[in-house]
């Protein structure tokens, strides 16, 4: 008896990828960054120090661009808008945009605000900013009313 084989009798491969253990290698992954991570992480409370370093040479003509407590401007000792900056930094500087701006700002300012205006020096093109510090003073104490520029140190 002659016997007739189909196609169908012979059993089938599965042709699918079995991803159950990807799966688990990825679950394993997963645990292993989520107990990683918080370490990785550094939050140390860090009391900065200030700098003993002897102050830069005050230049001939500095250009000061002072942020006041109420977060107005003065450019040397006239008040300035906001949006006239550009243009009276470039009378102050004689259009060199390679001069060094002396900013300065009162302590109770906010760093986002300090950062606007730097944002703004450098929209207007000026690169070269130093901050301006008291020298020689100690924490707490204020500025002599008379001389509140006599002390005042490049940065």
């Amino acid at each position: 008896m002659l016997r007739i084989r189909h196609t169908d009798e012979n059993p089938h491969e599965a042709s699918e990828i079995n991803v159950t253990p990807f799966i688990d290698v990825m679950l394993v992954l997963l645990v292993i960054f989520m107990v990683t991570a918080p370490l990785t992480t550094v939050n140390v409370p860090v009391d900065l120090p200030s700098s003993s370093e002897k102050p830069a040479p005050r230049p001939d003509d500095p250009v000061f661009l002072t942020v006041k407590a109420d977060h107005s401007l003065a450019l040397g000792e006239e008040t300035i808008a906001t949006e006239t900056l550009a243009t009276a930094l470039n009378s102050a500087t004689k259009g060199n945009r390679e001069q060094r701006i002396f900013l300065r700002a009162d302590k109770t300012v906010d760093y986002g605000t300090l950062m606007s205006v730097m944002d703004k020096l450098r929209t207007a093109g000026f690169l070269k900013v130093a901050l301006v510090n008291l020298q020689g003073q100690e924490e707490g104490q204020e500025a002599h009313p008379a001389q509140p520029d006599s002390t005042d140190t490049p940065r």
